[in-house]
Parts: C-alpha cells; structure tokens; sequence
C-alpha cells in the first residue's frame, strides 16, 4: 500500500513542480518586463513567494525520497571498513529523522499559529498558512522517507539513489 501512495505522490508532485517551476520563471520575467517599462506589478512577489516555498519544500521531498540530497560521506574516505560504513550511515540516517521530527513539530506549530492568526499577504489578502503548510507536508514526507532509509539501514540493504522513477519501497 505504501508504494502505491508514494508512486501516486510522485505522480502528482513531478508535474506540480514543473508548472510552479515554469510559472515563477513567467513570473520573473513579467516583473522584470513591467519594471523596465515603469509599470511594475503590484502583489507579483507574493505569488511568487507562495508558489516558490511550495515548490523548494516539494522538490526536498522528492529529493529525500530519491535519496539524491546533499550530503558529506567522508566516512568512506577515512575508513575502508563496511561495518564503519553501516553504523555511520545508520547514525546519519537516526539523526536526520530526529531532526526531521523536530522540524515537524516546527512546521506544525507554525502552520497552527498562521491558521489561529489569520494573517494574509497585503495585496491580494492571501493567508499565510498556505505557504506555511508546505513545511509540514514536507517535513510529514521527510520523516516517512527517513524511516524507510532507517529501516533499510537497520537491515543493512543497500539502495542508491538515481532513477526518480525507480521503485522504492
């Protein structure tokens, strides 16, 4: 059931990212165009910021669940040693999703605060928790994937990352 989930997710998020990604460069350009003739667009930065958080949280999850993020392995450089290699990775991996747990509860409260404030973008009056929201989906799509790589990890399977497209379980 997971992997059907998460090959609905990835469904669903590669062509959002595509438009948003499209959609804030059409952006850009129309503000820059309409500055340069001294008729810029009033509340452009506000779209802009909503669809670009919406689009850099999005782009994380897949790179988490892609395990394409970036990262310093110097483990294997200093040591030869798989088994230095194993708990390395398995130390890595705990802390990230502690991390991630903490940025959850983050998000959460974040999100909570601009849903009970009510507070909106002063242009088009837009609420703020919309562009809040994409931290926690994000960090709820962190930790699942995180917990996938843990258990990975604990078995010591091996899964690397390249294909989007590729099953993962």
């Amino acid at each position: 059931m997971l992997k059907t989930v998460d090959a609905l997710l990835v469904r669903i998020i590669h062509p959002i990212l595509i438009v948003i990604g499209l959609a804030v460069a059409l952006m850009l350009v129309v503000g820059i165009l309409t500055r340069m003739i001294g008729a810029p667009l009033f509340g452009l930065e506000e779209i802009m910021l909503l669809a670009v958080m919406w689009f850099y949280m999005l782009g994380a999850a897949l790179a988490s669940r892609e395990r394409s993020h970036l990262s310093a392995d110097f483990v294997r450089v200093i040591s030869k040693n798989p088994k230095v290699w194993r708990v390395a990775a398995l130390f890595s991996t705990a802390v990230s999703l502690g991390i991630a747990v903490l940025f959850s509860t983050w998000a959460w409260a974040l999100f909570s605060f601009g849903l009970e404030r009510g507070q909106s973008t002063p242009v088009f009056g837009i609420p703020w928790w919309i562009s809040q929201s994409s931290l926690f989906f994000a960090s709820v799509l962190f930790i699942i994937y995180l917990v996938r790589d843990l258990l990975h990890e604990i078995r010591g399977e091996e899964w690397q990352s390249g294909d989007p497209a590729a099953e993962v379980e």
